[in-house]
């Protein structure tokens, strides 16, 4: 292949002062992003370090106050901070729009203009979240844990031509072979850290660029010997992310198929407000970190929405773009002490159990971050 592309990262040496821009989004997102900075601001005082918060707004706020869902202003601080955190955009007062003053348009355009290219989605169902999954228990076994690498700037989002004339519609769905490169490589070198293992999904039997990125990672997976590489069609992954979700590691895919498959596997963890996303691009760049969820403007200003996706997502930042991988292992162990000590928000309830708010989950999480915190600073002494 051509000259070896660098692996998506963000910041890789911790500075004591971190310049984040902070997007919380539509409906439930100021709500969960709220408990989300409260996490990141502990981290930063135990760690003798200072965050700094540019806030502003996207989607269907920035429409409503700017009249554009993301102003140009917006993605020039985004591309000179260190980190941008976005919560979810969009609602049905803004669902009329078309074209670029879409909530989602603001989105893409964000990602596109921050050059992040791969899309990092964890899905960890641990025993204490297998109750509320509609999965049964004994198809998720001992635990999943699988990680999607989605192509996050190419694909049908983004290839040209695209529209709409008369009563026809275009959307292009367009690869080179470097872009899959820069993608493979990002999955490989996860697998390596984790059980050696990658799916790459495409759908090779039908689409020529599913045939090219099939050729390109198969190429990549030359480099990995340790790294074991099976292809799967995207309908038989989606049949098998339900059915035995264990056997996946690493599944490695293009936008479109990925955006789908990721949000089907938050159903085996019973809930989208559990999963966090990290989207990573060159070195040196600032990466972009979302929870999965939507807006969710149906319990907006409820206080009922999980915050565990946000906080998590803060876990994602802390050590991909904040150089901070301990403290990021701290808040996540600390999300499965509060889960384990029995709280719950509506959307992980199960029957007979009694669900807490956003602010009451926020709350226990931050406490269990403390003890850890505490715990490991004593360690050090």
């Amino acid at each position: 292949m051509g000259s070896t592309p660098e692996p998506a990262t963000g910041v890789l040496e911790p500075k004591t002062d971190m310049q984040l821009v902070w997007l919380p989004g539509d409906g439930v997102g100021p709500e969960v992003a709220a408990e989300a900075e409260q996490v990141l601001e502990q981290c930063a005082a135990a760690g003798g370090w200072r965050v700094h918060f540019d806030r502003d707004l996207i989607g269907g706020a920035a429409i409503d106050a700017l009249g554009t869902p993301l102003a140009e202003e917006t993605l020039e601080r985004a591309r000179a901070a260190d980190a941008v955190f976005k919560g979810p955009v969009g609602g049905p007062r803004w669902d009329h729009l078309r074209g670029p003053q879409r909530c989602e348009a603001g989105l893409l355009r964000l990602r596109q203009g921050l050059e992040v290219y791969a899309n990092l989605r964890p899905t960890i169902v641990t025993p204490q979240l297998a109750a509320c999954s509609p999965v049964r228990p004994e198809v998720l076994g001992e635990g999943v844990d699988l990680l999607i690498v989605r192509e996050l700037t190419g694909g049908a989002y983004f290839g040209q031509p695209k529209g709409l004339v008369g009563d026809r519609a275009v959307d292009t769905m367009a690869y080179s072979a470097a872009e899959v490169e820069r993608l493979a490589r990002v999955g490989f070198e996860a697998a390596l850290l984790r059980r050696r293992h990658v799916t790459s999904v495409d759908k090779a039997n039908v689409l020529e660029s599913s045939r090219l990125w099939r050729d390109v990672v198969s190429e990549v997976a030359r480099d990995y010997p340790d790294v074991r590489l099976e292809h799967q069609l995207v309908d038989s992954c989606a049949m098998l992310l339900i059915t035995h979700p264990t056997r996946f590691d690493v599944i490695v895919t293009e936008n479109l198929f990925g955006d789908i498959l990721s949000d089907e596997a938050g159903v085996l963890a019973g809930s989208l407000g559990v999963l966090p996303s990290a989207s990573l691009g060159h070195p040196g760049r600032p990466g972009l970190y979302e929870p999965v969820h939507g807006a969710a403007p149906d319990i907006a200003g409820q206080g009922a929405a999980n915050p565990i996706a946000s906080i998590l997502t803060i876990a994602l930042m802390l050590r991909h773009s904040l150089g901070r991988p301990e403290q990021a292992a701290a808040v996540e162990g600390a999300v499965a002490d509060a889960l384990a000590a029995g709280l719950r928000t509506r959307d992980i309830a199960v029957r007979g159990e009694t669900a807490v708010g956003t602010a009451a989950m926020g709350e226990a999480v931050r406490a269990a971050l403390a003890r850890r915190l505490r715990t490991a600073q004593a360690g050090r002494c």
